[in-house]
């Protein structure tokens, strides 16, 4: 635990809490009175009630729409499964700017839904929780898609044979052994969505705000740093609530699982219920997922010739020091940094938190991994230029600045991923390895990591996927010279003009076919490397 709690004090904590000291602190004195001033006012009481209810509305029907794609994925086995699955990750990854002007194009004035039936969504909260589910779909299937694949499917068809229904064989033994999965999803899809900020920027306009864009608001259109902290510290209060709660009750529910090699489970569809349902999985991963993307992509389009991508190989001076194309190279860059990062820190403390006799402060520290993705990306930013400016962490001018703050939203991923996986790992199989002289190193080597190799992989994936969408801390620390792709993109669309919207277009393309190449590429070294057991 020592490393993760480091680098989450130093880089997480540190952080916010001077960002709220700067805000809160008046000539030295802490000025608490101003948190009750700022929560009762009415309009802000407004925006913690709209916060609250989209996120579980958003929540409540991503799981609705995905859980359905995660038995997809995880149990029928049929052609370019591995290339859906990996389509189905590129919205997760976009930033949230990008994805926001993708759904406008679809549900607002004269976006497809206009053109073909004059209905439009952009004025009501269904554009809102719609675009939510664009963008977290892939958390479900992944999360718990990932732990389905790996339940011994025999389980459940011996209580058939006891004479259990097939939905009551699902909820008794299957529902059971996924609840710890299913509640990882749903915290992470409610973080993300109690945070929005790029989508309901676009699609909510002056009617809908989230505590995360009056955060923006007070910080750099008003100015007014106290309340912005104040309302920083309500979602820290109401995040950490959350993840307490959470972690209270899927611990309780958490116990050993059989575990198989995910290849003895997936089968071609058998039946009209499975065919139908595969059938109504890639109708609504068209129709959700796919039609968005493809917007994008025509918009690149636009201009004769390519001319938005030649484009983005001249530098105008103004924007950019660079050439917008030298993002690229440079997200990449910095996303296998902080996946590395990431990586090592999730899986530390997942290896540490899954220990059966740990106790009661490291099972706390479950729910405090969580935070970086409940607390406002703004306040992380803020908070790295104002902590991390002077020895012996003065970082403003290192490289490693940006894979930080990206490993410190991905490492949370790792956790949630990897953590039911070594849950579910038998005890006693560790024991009988130690019995028989293993060192603790080779029992992790022989035992654990066989297991959790398939969760390994998708935790490096997921990471990888959000170090290049990140953008709301990368935002205020990324240099001048080297931007990442989210920063182009966010820069392009603020600018004036068809030649930079189209540009804009053109690097979120490159975004989503370098995302899917790669987790084409994760799930190939998935199902090629991973052994039996």
């Amino acid at each position: 635990m020592a490393l993760p709690v480091a680098f989450f004090a130093l880089f997480f904590a540190w952080p916010v809490a001077a960002i709220v000291a700067r805000g809160l602190k008046v000539d030295g004195a802490w000025q608490l009175g101003r948190i009750a001033d700022v929560v009762t006012q009415p309009d802000i009481r407004h925006v913690l009630w709209f916060t609250t209810w989209q996120a579980l509305a958003s929540t409540g029907l991503t799981l609705l729409l995905a859980l359905p794609a995660a038995y997809v994925f995880a149990r029928l086995d049929f052609p370019g499964r591995q290339v859906l699955r990996a389509v189905v990750t590129v919205p997760f990854v976009l930033p949230t700017v990008v994805a926001g002007s993708a759904f406008l194009a679809l549900v607002g004035h004269g976006g497809l839904l206009d053109d073909l039936w004059g209905v439009r969504l952009d004025t009501t909260v269904w554009a809102i929780l719609l675009a939510h589910v664009f963008f977290n779909y892939a958390v479900v299937v992944r999360t718990v898609g990932g732990l389905w694949s790996q339940l011994d499917p025999r389980q459940e068809e011996a209580a058939r044979m006891l004479g259990a229904s097939a939905l009551g064989a699902w909820r008794k033994v299957t529902l059971p052994a996924l609840a710890p999965a299913v509640a990882a999803a749903a915290l992470m899809v409610f973080l993300f969505t109690f945070t929005s900020f790029g989508i309901v920027q676009i699609l909510g306009g002056p009617t809908f705000s989230t505590l995360e864009v009056e955060i923006y608001r007070q910080t750099s259109e008003v100015f007014d740093l106290s309340t912005a902290a104040v309302l920083t510290l309500v979602q820290f209060v109401a995040v950490g609530a959350i993840l307490a709660v959470h972690a209270w009750t899927v611990r309780r529910r958490e116990t050993a699982l059989r575990l198989v090699d995910p290849k003895r489970t997936a089968r071609r569809p058998r039946g009209a219920g499975q065919w139908a349902l595969l059938a109504g999985v890639l109708v609504t991963i068209a129709l959700l997922l796919v039609l968005p993307l493809a917007v994008l992509v025509r918009r690149s389009l636009d201009a004769p010739g390519l001319g938005y991508y030649r484009a983005l190989t001249n530098s105008d001076g103004g924007t950019f020091l660079v050439a917008p194309v030298h993002a690229v190279w440079t997200s990449l860059q910095y996303a296998v940094a902080a996946t590395a990062i990431a990586v090592g820190v999730g899986g530390l403390a997942a290896a540490a938190l899954a220990r059966r006799d740990a106790g009661r402060l490291v099972r706390g520290f479950d729910a405090l991994l969580m935070l970086p993705l409940g607390v406002s990306a703004v306040t992380v930013g803020f908070g790295f230029l104002i902590a991390l400016d002077k020895p012996p962490l003065d970082l403003r001018q290192s490289w490693i600045l940006v894979p930080l703050a990206q490993a410190l939203v991905g490492a949370p991923f790792v956790v949630r991923t990897m953590l039911p996986v070594l849950r579910a790992v038998d005890v006693r199989l560790r024991e009988a390895a130690a019995v028989l002289g293993a060192s603790p190193w080779r029992v992790w080597r022989e035992v654990d990591l066989p297991m959790v190799r398939r969760a390994l992989l998708v935790a490096a994936g997921f990471a990888f996927a959000v170090s290049l969408g990140e953008f709301g801390a990368t935002v205020f620390i990324a240099r001048p010279d080297n931007p990442t792709l989210p920063v182009a993109v966010a820069r392009l669309l603020s600018r004036p003009g068809d030649l930079n919207y189209g540009q804009a277009m053109a690097l979120s393309t490159i975004l989503m076919v370098v995302c899917a190449a790669a987790l084409l590429l994760l799930e190939r070294l998935r199902t090629d490397r991973t052994g039996e057991f």
